[in-house]
């Protein structure tokens, strides 16, 4: 118990790296022997949840550091004003598909910062990072496993 606990933090950790995140995680938990179904689910859960704090973070440096100079502000409204009609347009899709490709740069890091920098709404933002993350990690699990045996872990 205490070794699956030691391994799941591990998996945790690798999923808080940016830039390495899912495309570490996964294939970490794989290669310790942990169920790969589970450390799926260990490694969206993280990922999904990682946005709360960022979020949070890039909401309070901006009120209380950023906006405190002009030239950002309007950079903000500048970049938020030529992403709206894409953001309109894409939105959770765009996001959604960006995060799914598993990549450095393309994680929940880089998709939360896009997203509070284009101005989309927080409960958009979090579905598209959910969903996402579940896409990418299952295209993560499939390369690390192989194909075949991806489908047989989920009965197709």
């Amino acid at each position: 118990m205490k070794e699956v606990l030691t391994q799941t933090m591990m998996i945790i950790l690798a999923n808080l790296v940016p830039t390495v995140e899912q495309i570490g995680g996964i294939p970490l938990g794989i290669a310790l022997g942990l169920n790969p179904f589970y450390v799926y689910l260990v490694s969206v859960l993280v990922n999904s949840l990682l946005f709360f704090p960022l979020y949070v973070f890039l909401e309070l440096f901006y009120d209380n550091l950023l906006s405190r100079w002009r030239w950002f502000r309007r950079y903000l409204e500048r970049t938020r004003k030529k992403g709206k009609p894409y953001v309109d347009r894409y939105g959770v899709l765009g996001v959604t598909l960006f995060i799914s490709l598993p990549g450095p740069f393309t994680g929940t890091y880089t998709a939360t910062i896009l997203s509070w920098l284009l101005g989309l709404e927080k409960k958009k933002a979090f579905l598209a990072i959910c969903l996402g993350s579940s896409i990418g990690g299952l295209l993560i699990l499939a390369s690390a496993m192989g194909l075949l045996k991806t489908l047989t872990l989920f009965k197709l």
